[in-house]
Order: C-alpha cells, then structure tokens, then sequence
C-alpha cells in the first residue's frame, strides 16, 4: 500500500509539470486563459483548473500545451514577452493568414515553428 501511494504521489507530481508548464505561460508569454485554451482545445474553466494546479492536461491537450509553450518561449526571445499574443492571434500570411494558436490547435506546430524560426534567422528586420 506504501509503494502505491508513493507511486501515485510521483505520477501526480508528474502530471501537475503540465499545469505548471501552463502557469509559465500565463506568467512569462503573457497569455490568456481563453488564449490557452484555444491553442489546446480545452474550455476555458478547464485551463482556470490548470492554472489553479488542480487538475493538469493529458494526452493530445499537453501536447498541444508544450508546442504552445516552445513556440511562446521562442517568440518572447525575438518579440519580446509583451508581444507573444499579439503575434498569436494575428492572421500569419506564411500560415495561410490563419492565426498561430488555430494552426497549433489544429496540430500544426511545425508550420508555426518554421515560421518563427524565420523571425529568428539573422536576415530578419
């Protein structure tokens, strides 16, 4: 029984790093909880939860949550923090003038990463 509580005690630990990883966002990217929430496909009280640590995405919404999280870091380093939503929430005309968080939500990482990877090629501005 101690070994089961122990090991539910880790996995908790262990899923709760995805909500962290939301708090991050919130924090350091300056996004919304609706913003989150559209880029994972979550509701909005779903993303408060995860925000508040009492429950954490799982499966395809923690992954889409660390692909919003590593685009958000990236574009705070070029853009700055301040800007990140913008940029997310903008019709991307690289991305088809869709906008970065449906594409992400639509599992479309890698078009959003290539074309941040643009914004941080040494030829940009």
């Amino acid at each position: 029984m101690l070994v089961f509580r122990s090991l539910s005690s880790t996995l908790r630990r262990m899923s709760l790093a995805y909500a962290d990883e939301a708090i991050h966002l919130r924090e350091a990217a300056s996004l919304s909880d609706r913003d989150i929430a559209r880029a994972t496909g979550s509701g909005v009280s779903t993303v408060s939860a995860w925000l508040r640590r009492e429950r954490a995405p799982r499966g395809r919404r923690a992954e889409r949550l660390v692909e919003l999280s590593a685009i958000a870091d990236r574009l705070a380093a070029v853009l700055g923090a301040e800007r990140v939503p913008v940029w997310l929430n903008k019709p991307i005309p690289a991305l088809e003038h869709r906008k970065p968080l449906d594409v992400i939500a639509a599992g479309g990482y890698e078009q959003v990463s290539r074309v941040v990877a643009e914004l941080e090629s040494p030829t940009f501005g």
